[in-house]
Formats: C-alpha cells, sequence, structure tokens
C-alpha cells in the first residue's frame, strides 16, 4: 500500500502499460472477494443513471443534505494527506453549501484508512452528532496489502454505523495509483451529502415514529 505522509515526495514509478494489463486481468484468487473498482470515465455507460419514481399514495420518507441545525463530525486519514486535505477541503465546501455551521463541525485525524472506524464508532457513540464523514486514500502497492485495508475499512465503517444508529459515510478513496485519486477529490462533497442526507431521513423517521 503506497500510502505516503503530507510533505513526502509525490513522484510515483508508473508501470509498464502491459503490467497495468496484466493486472487488471488477474482473477482472485479462489474464496476471495475482488474489492471492486472506482469508476472511470469509460465506465459512464455502464450505469442506469434516473430518477427514483416512487409512487404518490404512500408515505414516503425522504432526506435532503440539509444541514441546519446540524452538528457533523469527519474523520479523516493522515496517510496521502495530499488527497485527504482535497477530499476534506471539497467535504466542508459541500456542508458550508448545506448550511451546516463551522462552529458544528468537528475533525477528528486518525494515522490512516485502518483506523477510520474505530474513530468513527467513538464519535458516532457520543450521540453529539448527526452523521459522521470518513475521508481517506488507499493507493494499491505490489501486496496483497491494499485489500486488507480497503476492505476492513469500508465493513467496519459500515459496522460503525451499524452498531450505532448513526450515518457514516464512506469517502474514502480506493485507487491504482495517485493520478486516479487526483480526478475524484469530489468524493468528499458526495460524502457529505449522503450523510447530511441519510441523518435527515432518520430524523424524519423518528419524528413520525413519536407521533
Amino acid at each position: 500500500m503506497n500510502e505516503r505522509w503530507p510533505g513526502q515526495p509525490a513522484e510515483l514509478d508508473e508501470p509498464e502499460d502491459s503490467e497495468v494489463e496484466e493486472e487488471l486481468e488477474d482473477e482472485p484468487p479462489p474464496g476471495e472477494v475482488e474489492l471492486p473498482q472506482l469508476r472511470t470515465p469509460d465506465d459512464e455507460d455502464q450505469h442506469a443513471y434516473g430518477e427514483l419514481d416512487i409512487p404518490d399514495d404512500v408515505n414516503l420518507i425522504e432526506g435532503e443534505p440539509d444541514g441546519t441545525r446540524r452538528g457533523v463530525a469527519i474523520v479523516a486519514a493522515r496517510f496521502n494527506g495530499e488527497i485527504t486535505n482535497k477530499l476534506l477541503e471539497s467535504a466542508l465546501a459541500e456542508l458550508g453549501e448545506a448550511g451546516v455551521r463551522r462552529e458544528a463541525i468537528t475533525i477528528m485525524p486518525v494515522p490512516g484508512a485502518f483506523e477510520l472506524p474505530l474513530a468513527a464508532m467513538a464519535l458516532a457513540k457520543t450521540r453529539r452528532f448527526a452523521c459522521v464523514v470518513a475521508l481517506g486514500c488507499i493507493v494499491r502497492g505490489e501486496t496483497p496489502h491494499f485489500e486488507f485495508i480497503a476492505s476492513e475499512a469500508a465493513s467496519g465503517l459500515q459496522l460503525a454505523a451499524l452498531e450505532t444508529g448513526v450515518p457514516v459515510a464512506f469517502g474514502v478513496l480506493t485507487v491504482d495509483m495517485i493520478e486516479q485519486a487526483e480526478a475524484r477529490v469530489s468524493k468528499g462533497a458526495e460524502a457529505a451529502r449522503t450523510a447530511l442526507e441519510m441523518a435527515d431521513a432518520f430524523a424524519q423517521l423518528r419524528a413520525s415514529a413519536s407521533r
């Protein structure tokens, strides 16, 4: 896993094209689950875009990315800080547009992506925050370490949300090279919107259940 501390040179030894093709064609070992790859511009035609059609004669609980009067926690990994800083900037800008006040935002840095779930769990358990946004970047290396870290980060963040009932948004990039991460830093804003929307939906659900 090519995680770099802030300030470390950004130059990477890019593999030859033939090596990249061979790596992408490799099948995962039997019993090993292959992690989904991030969408690239070439994948645009592989998605069925469109709005969800909800009948008018049913009860609807739908959240909006509205951050007014909501406390939001952000847990951010220090590894690959050059990318995480941009994810954080993107998330903060989105929270600001949604109406979240700066004093309502709490940021908790952690060493790396592996520590994100524990920090997210701890923040969610305080019940001080309507949602948690997890930000980080994991770059594939030459060993299986990448798969282990990416898988544990994803499952751990999901577990934090399931155990606490507090929405935890996944804003962690899992890429083959830094250039791919640079093109996807808007994932921070996407994670912030997702967290706020889920928090609003949960608030509506609690309100409807109490009536």
